[in-house]
């Protein structure tokens, strides 16, 4: 047996044990939703009603179900781009029409980006205007057709404007720098994923930012950094903002120039002890250098996938297990390991998503050092019941899918 065949069924083998994985977790996960259908965790016993988190219940075992549809039909995909010839006959199709050189990769880049996000679209709207509506839930950031297409159009255009400069700078890189191009690609994602971040820390240029008006709370905020150590110039709140269960407030800045900005929609929920708790807990993710950290092990992680692709690219048995016909083909390698890396790094998602779960529980031990834990808990409830996530998700299923601990957890854990 050469090679090439036997990465064929080590490909196999691996994408069939990955999918059977994923079914019964799926399967675990529903069957946990559905067995506390009737019985709301108590701390949300007051604030969420029995009608509501049946509703909630029967949302996550349909968009489960919804899920596992679109996992077959990504597998499908995935075979016949691979192992059936797809990607080697598109390649081909393209090559007729371009001609060698540059515009034949970039456009069968693009193809093939458009026909992945073709197939899940419809799911997306199906689950965002169909699922919701028919059980009657209200998401935190409702939209409607109109702003779902264009943001849709809007990602695309930005996908396009900033996605293919970089792709044809690393085509480029993988032509003429040789068998070191993968470091240079690396230091190349690298520097973009770290300007990534800056929006993160220069959002005052680009949203309407505000002082926060309320003095009591202001006072609050102020005692609440003396206490814990943190420097902060001013408290704004950003206006406009959607509120998601993980991001309530950040600092831009350092040192002295630091300051906070709160969002407005978490300050129109929470009362001030309530916004005093989470906003340690965010004190917590900066006091332990939690950002540093998730910066680190992403540098780390892609600096070894790169060299992985590094190594691939000039071995001919990774296209030809994956039906190719010739090797070294510098777009059809980038789309061939983006293709392979998920399949043989599934398994691993436990490990990638304890070092998120690791830090939220972290930061919660920090802020309850510093603020009344029954605040927290207070301020987790309302943040959360207004979210269409099960309060009930199986333990072993949020350990692969969920880089952040389940409510639940987290409060159970004020409690020890």
């Amino acid at each position: 047996m050469n090679t090439a065949n036997l990465f064929s069924i080590v490909f196999i083998v691996v994408l069939v044990a990955g999918l059977i994985l994923r079914f019964w977790l799926a399967a675990r996960h529903v069957r946990h939703v559905v067995q506390h259908r009737e019985t709301i965790p108590t701390p949300f016993a007051k604030r969420v009603a029995l009608e509501t988190h049946q509703k909630i219940a029967d949302y996550t075992v349909t968009k489960i179900r919804s899920d596992l549809i679109l996992l077959l039909l990504n597998t499908a995909l995935l075979i016949g781009f691979t192992l059936l010839g797809g990607l080697q006959w598109l390649s081909t199709t393209i090559l007729h029409l371009s001609g060698i050189g540059m515009v034949h990769q970039m456009g069968l880049l693009l193809v093939f980006a458009g026909i992945s996000a073709a197939i899940g679209l419809p799911f997306a709207y199906y689950q965002q205007f169909v699922l919701e509506q028919k059980l009657g839930l209200n998401t935190t950031t409702p939209i409607t057709r109109k702003q779902f297409f264009t943001d849709i159009i809007k990602g695309m255009l930005l996908g396009l404007v900033i996605g293919l400069p970089l792709l044809w700078i690393v085509l480029r890189l993988m032509e003429k720098t040789g068998n070191g191009w993968w470091l240079c690609a690396w230091l190349l994602w690298s520097g973009f994923q770290l300007f990534k971040l800056y929006p993160n820390f220069a959002a005052p240029l680009f949203n309407k930012l505000v002082p926060l008006k309320d003095k009591r709370l202001q006072s609050r905020i102020n005692d609440l950094m003396q206490r814990t150590d943190c420097t902060s110039k001013n408290i704004m709140v950003m206006q406009n903002t959607n509120q998601n269960p993980y991001t309530h407030a950040y600092f831009p800045g350092s040192g002295a120039n630091r300051y906070t900005v709160l969002f407005d929609t978490l300050l129109a929920q929470l009362t001030p002890k309530e916004m005093e708790a989470v906003l340690a807990h965010e004190i917590g993710h900066l006091k332990l250098k939690h950002l540093a950290k998730r910066i680190t092990m992403m540098l780390a992680s892609s600096f070894v996938f790169f060299a992985i692709l590094g190594f691939l690219k000039n071995q001919a048995w990774f296209y030809s297990g994956l039906g190719i016909d010739s090797a070294n083909q510098d777009a059809i390698a980038l789309i061939l390991f983006m293709l392979v890396v998920p399949v043989f790094t599934f398994p691993l998602s436990p490990l990638t998503s304890y070092l998120l779960r690791h830090q939220t529980l972290a930061a919660d031990a920090f802020a309850i050092k510093h603020i009344h834990p029954r605040d927290l808990t207070a301020a987790l409830v309302k943040i959360h019941e207004n979210f269409a996530t099960t309060l009930t998700p199986d333990p072993l299923y949020c350990m692969f899918y969920d880089m952040y601990p389940p409510v639940m957890a987290r409060i159970d854990r004020f409690k020890q």
